[in-house]
């Protein structure tokens, strides 16, 4: 079936590094991954771009936490983020919107044309629809590139994988570990996206708001050893499928 594509998913300065030595197929680029990944700063996307030896960057394009039905307003600053991160040399982009139950086929309709040449991933609110398959559907023909999708579903990336039949990539992410990349791989997805993070004790003296109390935190940053462990899994279950 050949290559399986590994993304490695980067909030920070020591996540490009990682990945500017160990060489993922690509990254995707964001903030706050512990709130399920925001846009990152216009400052962060530059730096990404303009980091020796990293791989393409797709930046995500998601405006606030919470579920992905979004209003006129979100959708607006939406648009006028997917801008922006193309002019700072981004080469996909990776969002997705929900409108009852369905693909935001408006929003994705907009999204598509506005990157033109750059790939377009519609993200995880894909495991909240309620018609995979239909989905699929939908995103193939409106141009999407690729769907990310859960790992640890199996049974759905393996029909997603049906529906898809050549026409978009499906790509497994959200609890990607080395001993589960062999099952995930046998489903037939085109790629497989991981975080790789550990955690790195920090001390804060002050409340920072309502999920950031004073005292001994910690802050998530890329594991380089867990990103290599689960790219050469990878790459071994790729060439046994």
């Amino acid at each position: 079936m050949g290559m399986v594509e590994f993304e490695l998913a980067v909030q920070d300065t020591h996540g490009l590094a990682v990945a500017a030595k160990i060489k993922p197929d690509r990254i995707e680029l964001c903030s706050a991954l512990q709130l399920g990944g925001l846009t990152p700063s216009l400052g962060l996307i530059e730096t990404a771009v303009a980091t020796p030896g990293i791989p393409p960057v797709h930046v995500l394009i998601r405006p606030r936490a919470g579920g992905f039905a979004y209003a006129a307003d979100d959708t607006a600053l939406i648009m006028r983020d997917i801008v922006n991160v193309l002019k700072a040399g981004a080469c996909g982009l990776v969002m997705g919107g929900i409108q009852g139950g369905k693909v935001d086929k408006s929003l994705m309709e907009g999204a598509v044309e506005a990157a033109g040449d750059a790939e377009v991933t519609f993200h995880r609110a894909f495991d909240t629809v309620h018609d995979p398959e239909e989905a699929v559907e939908t995103l193939a023909g409106l141009g999407v590139r690729r769907i990310l999708a859960d790992a640890t579903d199996l049974e759905t990336l393996a029909r997603a994988v049906e529906a898809a039949a050549g026409r978009i990539e499906i790509m497994a992410g959200g609890g990607v570990r080395p001993h589960l990349v062999e099952k995930i791989v046998r489903t037939g997805v085109d790629a497989v996206h991981a975080s790789a993070k550990h955690t790195v004790r920090d001390a804060v003296g002050i409340t920072l708001g309502s999920s950031a109390p004073a005292g001994e935190q910690g802050r998530e940053t890329t594991d380089e050893h867990e990103a290599a462990r689960i790219m050469s899994a990878l790459r071994a279950a790729a060439a046994r499928r």
